[in-house]
C-alpha cells in the first residue's frame, strides 16, 4: 500500500472527501517527520514504535574500483513493530 491508497482507503472507510484524507494522512506524516528530526520516539501503540538510530562514521572500500571511500555518520528510521501487531500478522 502506498500513500495515495492509503488516503483512498482512508476516504472510503471514514466517508471523508478525497482532500481531507490527504490532509489527514500528510499531518500525520509531518508529525512523525518533525518527532524524529527533534530526536524525540514515536509510538502508536498496538502498532509500533519509530526511533532514529545514530551510526558512526567509517571508512570503507568502493567494491567497483577497490578506492578507499569514506563513509560519513548518519542517522536513519528505525521501526520495531508492537507486540499486538505481531501477534495480529502471526495468527
Amino acid at each position: 500500500m502506498n500513500k495515495s491508497e492509503l488516503i483512498k482507503t482512508l476516504a472510503e472507510t471514514k466517508d471523508l472527501h478525497i482532500d481531507e484524507a490527504a490532509d489527514i494522512v500528510n499531518a500525520f506524516v509531518d508529525s512523525v517527520k518533525q518527532a524524529l528530526i527533534n530526536e524525540d520516539r514515536v509510538e502508536i501503540r498496538g502498532f509500533g514504535s519509530f526511533k532514529l538510530k545514530g551510526y558512526k562514521g567509517y571508512t570503507g572500500r568502493n567494491p567497483k574500483s577497490g578506492d578507499v571511500v569514506t563513509v560519513a555518520p548518519k542517522k536513519l528510521p528505525f521501526f520495531r513493530p508492537g507486540k499486538e501487531l505481531k501477534e495480529y500478522l502471526n495468527k
